[in-house]
C-alpha cells in the first residue's frame, strides 16, 4: 500500500476559530483593504476596521432574532460581497453556516432545510424566499435590506455579547454544514469543524502557493460560494490580508478580469478552456494568417512548458517562445487582466495540454484536488513542485494512500467529522482514520497524485473488460464543439458515448458550415459534417486509452444536459443514473 505524508508547520489551538481573524485584522492593521465591492464602474475598498463593525452588527442583529449558539443558518447567494458578510456574522453570532447553491430546486432546499434542522436562512431575492415554508424558516432577503434590518435589529445590544459567542467557540466546534453534490442520491451533510477549515486555510498558506496571498494583493472571487473549493480558498485570501471582489455573472467574468487585474484566479477547467477557445475562434475569425499564428504560439507554448520539465528549452526554443509571446502571449495575459501571477484549478480534471499551454504563456495553472469531505484541497501542486497532470502532493498536515483495489484514501485535519445524523454513511465514509474517497490514483515516488478514474463509475463490458469513463469523458469535453460527454458500455458488448454540443459553438459551426440559422442541433444530429468533427473528437479520446476501452461508437443528444432538469449537480457532475435513464433509447440505439 503505497503512502505519502505532507508535515505540517503550523497549529490549530483548541480556541481558534474562523471569525477570530475579523477582530485581530481590525486590532492590528485597521485600514487594510480586505474587500473591493462593485458599485456601478467604481470597485469601492473595504477596510478590516469597516468589515469588523459590519460583522459584529450583523450578528447582533441575529443574536436579537433569536440564533443561538451552535443553530444552523441557510445561506443561500450568488457570490457576493454579503455571501462572505453573512458567513462571517453567523460565525460571530456563534452558529453554523450552511450554504445552498442558488440554482437549488425547491425539493432539494426543502431537504437541506429539513435535516439540517436550520430556522433562519439569508437568501439573496425573492425568488430565493419563496422556496421555503414560511411557518418553519425566518428568510431575510439580501436584496431587500436584510444587512441593514439586522444592523437595525441589534443595535440596541452591546458588542460584548458578540464577542462573547466568539470567545465560547472552540476548533472542534461545527462551523458549517456542506452538502454534497447529491450525484448518487439525496445530499449529505458533511460536518466541517473550524479545526478542519483552519487546517484547509493554513495548509494552502504555509505552502508556496500563498506567496500570492498576501497584503494588497488582489483575488477575483467567482465561482460559488456554497462550492466548498472557493469558500476555502477565500477564507485563505482574507487570513493572508489579501484583497478580493466578488462577481457572480460567469457570461461577463472575462470583462471583470480587465477591470479588477487579479494577482491570482481560482476557476474550473472550463474557465480556462474557454478563455482559450475564444483565442483559438477570434484567431481563427481572423483568417489564414492569424489561425496559422495562434496555432504556432499554442504548440510553441505546450512544447516550451515541456521542456520546462525535461531539462529546459533550448536556444531555438527560447527564441520561438519570445517571438509567440510579442504575438499571441501578452494579448493573452491581457484577456486575464494583465497582473494574474498564475491560476488555481479544481473542481475536474484538466487536460495536460491545456496545463502546458498556460504554463508556456506565463500563467502557470495549479491544479488540486478534494472533496467538501476534506475542506477542498488536500493535495495540490504549487510553485516549485509541479507536474502537470497530477493533482499535486498532499498540503502540510494531510496525508494520502491507495488502498490495494487502487482507492484513493486520506487522512489529515482537514478530513470531516462525518455526516450529519447519518452514522451509516459515517461507518461507509471511513476505513480506520483514513477517508474513503470513491476515486481512484496513483502515488508516485515523490507523493504526487495523479487521478486515474471513479470506482463507482467503472463500467464492465459484457466481455469483462474494466473502463473508468472519466478520464475519456475529460477528454471529450476539453474541445470547444462538446459541452458534455458521457461513456456507457456496462453489461454491453462496447463501450458508446452520449455527446450534447456547446450551444455556443453550434451557432459558429453552423455559420461556418452554411447551414440555416433556424437549424437546432436537434435537426443536424445526423448531420455527416457534423458527425465527422465529433469523430475526429472522439479518436483523439480513444488514443489515450486501449482498443479494447475504446469508444466504438457514440449518438448526439438532441439537447444539453442541465442541471435544471437533473441530469447535472450545481457544480456540473453527471448524474449517471438520471442521465442513464432518461436517454435509456438513445443508449439502446448504439446496440442495435
Amino acid at each position: 500500500m503505497r503512502e505519502y505524508m505532507s508535515n505540517a508547520t503550523f497549529t490549530v489551538a483548541e480556541n481558534d476559530a474562523l471569525v477570530r481573524t475579523v477582530y485581530s485584522h481590525a486590532a492590528v492593521t485597521p485600514e487594510l483593504v480586505l474587500f473591493s465591492r462593485p458599485v456601478g464602474e467604481q470597485w469601492v475598498d473595504v477596510t478590516a476596521a469597516e468589515f469588523e463593525q459590519l460583522v459584529t452588527g450583523v450578528a447582533k442583529g441575529l443574536i436579537a432574532s433569536g440564533v443561538q449558539p451552535g443553530d444552523r443558518v441557510i445561506l443561500l447567494s450568488a457570490t457576493r460581497f454579503e455571501w462572505t458578510l453573512f458567513d462571517f456574522a453567523i460565525w460571530a453570532a456563534g452558529a453554523a453556516s450552511v450554504p445552498v447553491y442558488d440554482s437549488s430546486s425547491a425539493e432539494q432546499i426543502a431537504w437541506i432545510v429539513e435535516d439540517s434542522g436550520a430556522t433562519v436562512a439569508i437568501v439573496e431575492t425573492a425568488e430565493h424566499a419563496r422556496a421555503f415554508d414560511v411557518r418553519t424558516v425566518r428568510a431575510l432577503q439580501i436584496e431587500d435590506g436584510a444587512v441593514d434590518a439586522l444592523l437595525s435589529a441589534g443595535r440596541e445590544l452591546d458588542d460584548d455579547v458578540v464577542r462573547q459567542r466568539v470567545d465560547a467557540i472552540r476548533a472542534g466546534d461545527l462551523a458549517s454544514l456542506v452538502y454534497t453534490s447529491g450525484t448518487t442520491g439525496r445530499p449529505k451533510g458533511c460536518i466541517l469543524t473550524h479545526r478542519n477549515f483552519l487546517s484547509e486555510v493554513r495548509g494552502i498558506l504555509s505552502a508556496s502557493i500563498a506567496e500570492v496571498a498576501k497584503p494588497d494583493n488582489r483575488m477575483l472571487t467567482f465561482l460559488p460560494l456554497a462550492h466548498v473549493l472557493a469558500r476555502a480558498v477565500s477564507l485563505a485570501m482574507f487570513e493572508a490580508g489579501g484583497i478580493q471582489a466578488h462577481w457572480s455573472n460567469f457570461g461577463t467574468i472575462v470583462g471583470q478580469f480587465a477591470r479588477f487585474r487579479p494577482n491570482t484566479i481560482l476557476g474550473v477547467p472550463r474557465v480556462f478552456e474557454k478563455v482559450r477557445d475564444a483565442a483559438a475562434q477570434s484567431a481563427s475569425d481572423g483568417g489564414a494568417v492569424k489561425k496559422a499564428v495562434f496555432a504556432f504560439a499554442e504548440s510553441t507554448a505546450v512544447e516550451y512548458s515541456e521542456a520546462l520539465d525535461e531539462g529546459g528549452p533550448s536556444m531555438l526554443l527560447r527564441l520561438k517562445h519570445l517571438v509567440a509571446d510579442r504575438l499571441v502571449y501578452a494579448k493573452l495575459r491581457a484577456v486575464l487582466g494583465g497582473e494574474c501571477w498564475w491560476a488555481i484549478s479544481g473542481g475536474g480534471a484538466l487536460m495536460p495540454r491545456l496545463g502546458h499551454f498556460y504554463r508556456g504563456l506565463g500563467v502557470p495553472i495549479y491544479e488540486g484536488y478534494g472533496l467538501t469531505e476534506s475542506t477542498a484541497a488536500h493535495c495540490v501542486n504549487i510553485p516549485g513542485a509541479q507536474k502537470i497532470g497530477s493533482v499535486g502532493q498532499p498540503l502540510g498536515g494531510n496525508a494520502v494512500r491507495i488502498a490495494a483495489d487502487g482507492e484513493i484514501e486520506l487522512a489529515g485535519g482537514v478530513v470531516f467529522d462525518g455526516y450529519w445524523r447519518n452514522e451509516q454513511a459515517t461507518a461507509d465514509a471511513f476505513d480506520g482514520d483514513w477517508l474513503r474517497t470513491g476515486d481512484l490514483g496513483e502515488l508516485d515516488d515523490d507523493g504526487f497524485l495523479t487521478i486515474t478514474g471513479r470506482k463507482k463509475d467503472l463500467l464492465v463490458t459484457a466481455g469483462g473488460k474494466n473502463v473508468s469513463p472519466g478520464p475519456l469523458e475529460d477528454r471529450m469535453r476539453s474541445h470547444a464543439l462538446v459541452s458534455q460527454a458521457v461513456v456507457v458500455g456496462d453489461a454491453r458488448p462496447f463501450i458508446g458515448a452520449l455527446i450534447t454540443v456547446d450551444p455556443e459553438e453550434f451557432r459558429r459551426w453552423r455559420t461556418a458550415h452554411g447551414r440555416a440559422d433556424d437549424v437546432t442541433i436537434a435537426d443536424l444530429r445526423a448531420d455527416p459534417e457534423l458527425l465527422a468533427d465529433l469523430q475526429r473528437v472522439v479518436d483523439d479520446a480513444n488514443s489515450t486509452v486501449s482498443h479494447t476501452e475504446a469508444i466504438k461508437k457514440f449518438v448526439v443528444l438532441a439537447r444539453d444536459l442541465t442541471e435544471a432538469d437533473g441530469e447535472l449537480t450545481a457544480t456540473l457532475k453527471i448524474k449517471r443514473n438520471v442521465v442513464s435513464a432518461r436517454f435509456a433509447e438513445d443508449i439502446d440505439a448504439l446496440y442495435r
